[in-house]
C-alpha cells in the first residue's frame, strides 16, 4: 500500500513544524528517507523530528560523521540520524549496521534514496523541494510525503490536517 500527500512549507519554521508534528506520531522501527537538494530543508525537518520525539540535541547535519544517535530524553525511541551523501551504495550503508538499531529507534536517512530502501519494506519517503531564491530561512519549500506500507496511511492523514 502506498499513500502520498504534498504539503507547502512557506518558511523554514513551517518545515521544522512539520517535523515536530511527524515526530509526535513516530514510533520505534520507523524509517524515514529524506531527499532534496542542498538547502532544501532535510536537516531542518530532522531538527523538528527531534523536537517532536523529545531527543537530546542539538541536531546538526551528520555529513562528516555519517551517523549520529540522539537518545530520548523521555521514554521514547532514540533518533538515528544518517547522512548517506558520502556513501557510494547500499553496501556502505549496510556497513553502518543500522539494521541492529532499526527496531528500537526512529531512523532518518538524508540523501537515502536509492540506498536506504533496503533497510525496511515499510518506510516514509520525504522529498523536499525549494522554491524561489530567497534567503534559506525564508525560502519556500514543498514536501511530498510517500508512505510505503500500511503503517503510513492514517499517519499521513493526521499530518495533513492543519
Amino acid at each position: 500500500m502506498t499513500t502520498e500527500i504534498t504539503l507547502d512549507l512557506p518558511t523554514a519554521e513551517d518545515t521544522r513544524a512539520l517535523g515536530r508534528r511527524l515526530g509526535g506520531l513516530l514510533r520505534a522501527g520507523d524509517l524515514l528517507v529524506l531527499t532534496g537538494d542542498l538547502g532544501a530543508g532535510k536537516t531542518t525537518l530532522t531538527q523538528g523530528l527531534g523536537e517532536g520525539l523529545g531527543v537530546r540535541g542539538p541536531i546538526t547535519s551528520p555529513t562528516f560523521v555519517i551517523a549520529r544517535v540522539h537518545p530520548s530524553l523521555q521514554d521514547g525511541p532514540a533518533l538515528v540520524h544518517v547522512d548517506a551523501y558520502r556513501l557510494g551504495d547500499g553496501a556502505e550503508l549496510d556497513d553502518l549496521d543500522l539494521d541492529e538499531s532499526l527496531d528500537g529507534s526512529v531512523t532518518v536517512v538524508e540523501w537515502g534514496a536509492g540506498v536506504a530502501e533496503q533497510l525496511s519494506e515499510e518506510r516514509l519517503e520525504l522529498i523536499l523541494v525549494r522554491s524561489g531564491s530567497a534567503a534559506e530561512d525564508q525560502q519556500g519549500r514543498s514536501a511530498r510525503l510517500r508512505g510505503i506500507g500500511t503503517r503510513w496511511d492514517a499517519l499521513l492523514r493526521q499530518v495533513s490536517r492543519p
